[in-house]
């Protein structure tokens, strides 16, 4: 068995394993890995020194809602895309609108959704973003036939390279894509810059300038 003594050797443990790993790992997980107990402050030094390592390369270390994850950098995603055997789905309009609505106001019941779309909502729409598991039905409403409230999930978070909802960026780049008709892979990348120029989240009217005015209530999942 591999001796450790030095943090470079633990860190090439810790590299190994994000790098073999299928999905993003958490730090409770990747704790598994060593006997040793490190405090928290060390568990930062190593990973965030891990992250420098990898600095200026295509692959970069992240940390996402549901752990930390070796994936390529926004930029050279195009090239990667083209490896792949399958075109990645596109989403329609009315698809993109209803993650957009869920996403800025969740949690919502597919009334809240036609409320702000001006639309009825198709089932199938609903069907499409919870197959993808970027929605999930979290409790609901205390209301005439329980209607359910629905929320995005870390597969969201994780997929566009996001920790928390905290970091969605403004309303209008979300409509920029749906003018686009992102796919899955376009609205990751554009995701994940937006977030990089952007900081941090700012509420800006689009998508429908109800949106922000709709007064549908805010509530928790029951």
């Amino acid at each position: 068995m591999l001796s450790l003594y030095k943090p470079g050797d633990y860190k090439r443990v810790l590299e190994t394993a994000l790098l073999v790993a299928t999905e993003p790992l958490p730090l409770a997980e990747l704790k598994k890995l060593f006997d040793e107990t490190f405090d928290e402050e060390t568990w930062q030094t190593l990973l965030d020194d891990l992250r420098r390592d990898w600095v200026g390369r295509g692959v970069e270390l992240v940390r996402l809602a549901s752990g930390w994850r070796f994936q390529t950098r926004p930029e050279y995603q195009v090239y990667i895309d083209r490896l792949r055997n399958e075109k990645a789905p596109k989403y329609s309009r009315a698809v993109m609108e209803t993650l957009a609505i869920i996403a800025y106001r969740q949690p919502v019941t597919r009334g809240d959704i036609e409320e702000v779309r001006g639309v009825a909502v198709s089932p199938n729409i609903l069907k499409t973003l919870e197959s993808r598991g970027w929605i999930d039905v979290v409790g609901h409403r205390d209301a005439p036939g329980r209607p359910a409230l629905y929320a995005t999930t870390k597969i969201f978070l994780d997929d566009l390279s996001l920790r928390s909802l905290a970091e969605l960026p403004p309303l209008s780049e979300i409509e920029r894509m749906m003018n686009a008709g992102a796919d899955q892979a376009t609205l990751a990348v554009d995701f994940a810059e937006v977030v990089a120029q952007e900081g941090e989240h700012a509420q800006v009217p689009s998508v429908a300038s109800e949106l922000n005015a709709s007064g549908v209530p805010s509530e928790k999942p029951l």
